[in-house]
């Protein structure tokens, strides 16, 4: 079983990789379970996605402390769900900064030294620069997919499967632009 929660902000992908994330289940015969929360996405509010893949899932509801991995598509996404993870899990962070209304107002300041902090926890950590590397494959707006092909690297699931999902559920005229963004995100372990 994989128990992956998606943290973003609104506009980010969160529900374009969760719609992969099925489309992998359907492809390698696991069940799948999505609890998707995006109230104020399209006003740069938090998206968050919980995904759980296995033989037979039950709920789709990831408990606090079970998470297998979070991708956070932004620093204080990861900061606001870290304590979903478990012990030894992995955390994927996209390298960048959204300031929320209370940062953008001054009322508080963007919490500093985020990925110092999440380095001393007993997790997997890969921070990076997912913007600048889905520049390269064209589009930084592929910046989820050049994190989902981290994750799909950390995965026994066929790099071949991934490369399907993506092509089955992104419109055709991204296909190209995304699978080079999976492909430099594959490479990065």
């Amino acid at each position: 079983m994989m128990n992956i929660l998606i943290s973003a902000v609104g506009g980010q992908g969160a529900l374009l990789a969760s719609r992969i994330f099925a489309s992998i289940a359907i492809k390698t015969d696991l069940d799948i379970k999505l609890s998707e929360v995006h109230g104020m996405s399209q006003r740069g509010g938090s998206v968050v996605t919980q995904v759980r893949m296995g033989d037979k899932i039950y709920s789709p509801v990831i408990e606090k402390g079970t998470a297998d991995f979070i991708i956070a598509f932004e620093e204080l996404e990861a900061a606001r769900y870290i304590n979903w993870l478990k012990d030894d899990a992995t955390l994927i962070v996209n390298m960048q900064q959204i300031d929320p209304m209370p940062i953008v107002s001054g009322k508080i300041k963007y919490p500093s030294n985020l990925i110092e902090e999440f380095s001393k926890l007993p997790i997997s950590l890969y921070s990076v620069d997912a913007v600048n590397l889905a520049g390269k494959a064209g589009n930084t707006r592929t910046a989820n997919i050049v994190l989902i092909g981290l994750l799909a690297s950390l995965t026994d699931i066929s790099k071949r499967v991934w490369e399907e999902a993506i092509v089955e559920t992104v419109p055709e005229k991204f296909i190209e632009e995304n699978l080079k963004a999976f492909d430099l995100g594959y490479k990065i372990k």
